[in-house]
């Protein structure tokens, strides 16, 4: 059985930079699963600092809608996958109309489907349900999308994180 270690917190809390450097300590041999979709500049920036946190040989997969697919691809040789980010990966299925039952039920079977496989898997999502109530329908639907699939990837997880200003909070540990 795969170890899934999940790891959630606010914007810029260092989710991403602490998955790399938790890659680095485990495994060579790491898949790099990015599901942000670059629309904008502001965008691409951010995706171009991100790049730069990451080692050159690591393999880079760029799938914003179908991690099923990605998953199915995975290289033999591959000991670590780290998926950046659940979150977005809810946001870009809310914008093509994708209904909400679909949206959980894939996230429920990328849960079941990553602890059968070998490599070890860093699961990147937001914390979103620490703010303000969004004023949006959509809004709202994405919050509570992602406070669902979040629940469902923490509860999978053997290894369970919380970032607070870049220091890492472990929360759950199932050895």
């Amino acid at each position: 059985m795969a170890k899934l270690i999940f790891i959630t917190g606010g914007a810029r809390s260092g989710k991403s930079r602490f998955a790399v450097k938790l890659a680095k300590q485990l495994a060579s041999k790491v898949t790099f699963v990015a599901t942000a979709m670059a629309k904008d500049e502001e965008m691409r920036e951010r995706i171009r600092r991100h790049q730069k946190d990451r080692p050159s040989h690591w393999r880079l997969v760029e799938e914003g809608k179908n991690l099923s697919l990605v998953l199915s691809q995975l290289d033999a040789s591959c000991e670590l996958v780290i998926i950046d980010c659940l979150s977005f990966l809810i946001s870009n299925l809310l914008l093509d109309n994708t209904e909400e039952d679909t949206i959980i039920k894939q996230v429920r079977e990328i849960a079941d489907e990553v602890i059968h496989l070998r490599p070890t898997f860093i699961v990147v999502s937001n914390e979103v349900g620490y703010g303000v109530v969004p004023p949006t329908r959509l809004g709202r639907r994405f919050r509570d999308i992602c406070g669902q699939a979040n629940q469902i990837m923490a509860e999978q997880a053997q290894e369970v994180y919380f970032m607070i200003s870049g220091i890492p909070m472990r929360i759950k540990r199932n050895l």
